[in-house]
């Protein structure tokens, strides 16, 4: 068999459905994220609250809620292939926000602030076009600081726990 008449596989463009799939994806994680972060408008403000603050008024479960419907923009984020590193900070963000935001009042509005699902949404928006740009040092020191930030909060949290049960325990016994 010459060169000729041997099978070559043929290679193809992505096919535009492919793009127009990939896109499909990324606007579900902008819906999510808007839905989430900045759905509604505070009347006579310009401040923009979504679902994730006003689930977390709802103790317990609300946290959860909220955490497991922002959780879906990671599981788009490995559908479209999203580097790890990216996922990790995407990880981060949301950890941040289910840690902080379960401290009752301030955590709430630290979530209008935050906006961690926006953030993720942004970042799978960012690493998944013709365009994107490598990972840099700067996302590494990112996550880097943002895991450490998040240890010293659970940390802290923790500590606070226990610090609080000893007192009642020495309240009660005495």
């Amino acid at each position: 068999m010459d060169d000729q008449t041997k099978y070559r596989r043929p290679t193809v463009e992505p096919v535009l459905e492919e793009d127009q799939d990939r896109e499909q994806i990324r606007a579900f994680a902008d819906f999510i994220a808007r839905l989430m972060d900045s759905a509604f408008l505070i009347p006579g403000t310009r401040i923009r609250i979504g679902l994730d603050p006003l689930l977390g008024l709802l103790p317990g479960a609300g946290d959860i809620i909220a955490n497991l419907i922002g959780s879906s923009i990671l599981f788009l984020a490995t559908q479209l292939q999203v580097p790890k590193i990216i996922m990790v900070r995407m990880a981060l963000n949301m950890g941040l926000n289910t840690v902080i935001g379960a401290i009752p009042g301030f955590g709430d509005l630290f979530s209008v602030w935050f906006r961690s699902n926006e953030k993720n949404a942004q970042l799978l928006r960012r690493h998944t076009t013709r365009s994107a740009s490598p990972t840099t040092s700067g996302d590494w020191v990112f996550v880097i600081g943002l895991t450490l930030l998040l240890f010293i909060s659970v940390g802290a949290i923790l500590t606070l726990i226990v610090l609080g049960i000893q007192s009642i325990w020495k309240f009660g016994g005495s």
